[in-house]
């Protein structure tokens, strides 16, 4: 449901105003709604067709007809951009741009960008990047580029919206240059900021207040309930899909009683919301509906396409998929057909004995039919550098228990490890049972998981993110001493060269070389 004047399957927030009218006058028991409509995106992650698919959606949203007292926004918080290629950054700030964002909160893709970059990247941008517990190098590139909140007034009312970045940044971004310019607070700190922030906004007479969160759900429900004069929040970085409005689990009351309410609309921009509300005037919400949009549905128009060749260059036919699995539901804790042939391509095209791979690295599948450069950037986006290292058989085995954790995680994070020369067993429960290297001729040789070697060790292909200790699958080092060769590509490039060398169509099955049993 697009249109913005709607309110089927409307929740209504009726048991604390009923409370405050109780206690008020006659004269004064009166309530004339200012209607608001938020269009709503999250964790978009670089998926440039996905984009397409969103221009189009909002244009349906901008040509929807307007009641006279609805104001409308366009609202994200977080995660639009992803890795490090500046151009298909480019596209995203440009994205946020085209369909009229006008506020952004800081996600820690964000941070995949170096400052000196990010700051290029912001120097057109139509937006605001919020993040009221960041603090930035007075030095830095991105000095002054990073707001606390902003006012925003439509169609006669007035908005406060706040932005937080999340506080695992240093974690989710480790090693990275731009944490050492940007800090981020903890969590607890960032509550007191945030409602500091919203006692800045009423004293100025700002009633309706909105925070961009990129923390999380579990976060933001502790958010809601700890402080007072938040409205709505509109999350990300858990990669939730929160549908409608239910008590309880996205309609919290706060501090003082009053409602507030979170939504999320899931990840890789498959998904954008509208959520439509309506205020006293108190600024208290009296009416919410939340609508969850599949993107999928959405065409990418002609002009939407051209739009981003211009920038990006049309993409190259590499070849053709006959086959392809299903890519799994979740892609974090999953053997991934679709990734194991990025990790297959890793593993030839630079010639070790076995490849590892992340499974958050992966970002989308293949179809039946072309396969174009476009494509393989959506699949894999992350533009890290390729390495080969000597991993031991006890480095294997621990990078491996570290991707188990992933299958008991909340949120599936950081995800399971993908490989290739290489098969092994776990249960649901994150316990290796059982791993074998395959050799050039076939062979298998099993890995004792209980006692691995730490002196017999194998080539392999990973990226810079995996070696030097992201996600900790392996120790944190800068420098690791493992690498024997470094190259200046992502495997995004590998798996170009490596289809193009395809003499016959694609097809991606599922070969069970990960296999999550039950404990």
């Amino acid at each position: 449901m697009i249109n913005p004047n709607s309110y089927q399957n409307t929740n209504f927030i009726s048991p604390y105003l009923q409370r405050q009218e109780n206690n008020l006058p006659p004269q004064n028991k009166k309530h004339s709604p200012a209607k608001t409509s938020i269009f709503y995106l999250n964790d978009i992650h670089g998926k440039m067709t996905n984009m397409e698919r969103i221009k189009t959606v909002s244009d349906v949203f901008d040509k929807s007809p307007k009641d006279e007292n609805t104001a409308r926004l366009k609202l994200a918080s977080g995660d639009i951009i992803l890795g490090a290629n500046f151009i298909s950054n480019m596209v995203a700030s440009k994205f946020l741009n085209w369909i009229g964002v006008s506020a952004n909160a800081l996600g820690n893709h964000e941070l995949d960008v170096v400052p000196s970059r990010l700051a290029e990247l912001l120097k057109n941008a139509n937006f605001k990047l919020l993040a009221i517990n960041a603090s930035v190098a007075p030095a830095s590139p991105m000095a002054g580029k990073i707001q606390k909140s902003t006012i925003e007034e439509h169609d006669g009312q007035k908005f406060g919206i706040i932005g937080i970045a999340p506080s695992d940044m240093a974690e989710r971004v480790k090693l990275n240059a731009s944490m050492k310019d940007i800090k981020i607070d903890d969590f607890n700190t960032t509550i007191k900021k945030v409602q500091e922030e919203v006692n800045n906004l009423r004293s100025k007479g700002i009633n309706k207040i909105i925070l961009l969160s990129h923390s999380g759900l579990k976060q933001d429900k502790k958010i809601a309930r700890e402080t007072e004069g938040i409205d709505i929040i509109i999350g990300g970085h858990s990669h939730d899909m929160v549908r409608d409005v239910k008590a309880g689990e996205n309609l919290i009351s706060s501090k003082n009683g009053e409602p507030v309410v979170i939504t999320q609309a899931g990840k890789d921009g498959e998904n954008v919301g509208v959520l439509n509300v309506e205020w006293t005037d108190d600024g208290v919400l009296s009416k919410v509906q939340n609508n969850v949009i599949n993107t999928r549905k959405f065409n990418r128009t002609l002009p939407s396409r051209t739009a981003v060749e211009e920038i990006i260059g049309k993409p190259e036919i590499l070849g053709t998929v006959a086959y392809a699995d299903p890519e799994p539901k979740n892609r974090l804790i999953s053997n991934n057909p679709h990734g194991n042939l990025i990790a297959d391509a890793m593993r030839q095209e630079l010639g070790t004995e076995i490849a590892i791979l992340n499974a958050g690295n992966i970002r989308g599948h293949f179809d039946v039919g072309n396969v174009d450069s476009r494509l393989i950037n959506d699949i894999t986006p992350f533009e890290d550098k390729m390495l080969v290292g000597n991993l031991s058989e006890k480095d294997i085995v621990e990078a491996l228990k570290v991707g188990g954790k992933s299958l008991q995680a909340h949120n599936s994070k950081p995800g399971i490890l993908l490989v290739s020369g290489m098969k092994y067993t776990m249960n649901d429960k994150g316990e290796l049972l059982d791993l074998s290297y395959i050799d050039k001729d076939g062979a298998e040789h099993k890995i004792d998981v209980n006692n691995p070697d730490p002196n017999h060790k194998l080539t392999c292909a990973m990226d810079d993110f995996f070696a030097m200790g992201g996600d900790n699958y392996l120790p944190s080092n800068e420098n690791p001493d493992f690498i024997i060769r470094k190259y200046n590509v992502d495997k995004n490039k590998l798996a170009c060269d490596y289809i193009k060398k395809m003499k016959q169509p694609l097809e991606i099955r599922d070969d069970e070389r990960v296999k999550i049993v039950q404990s």
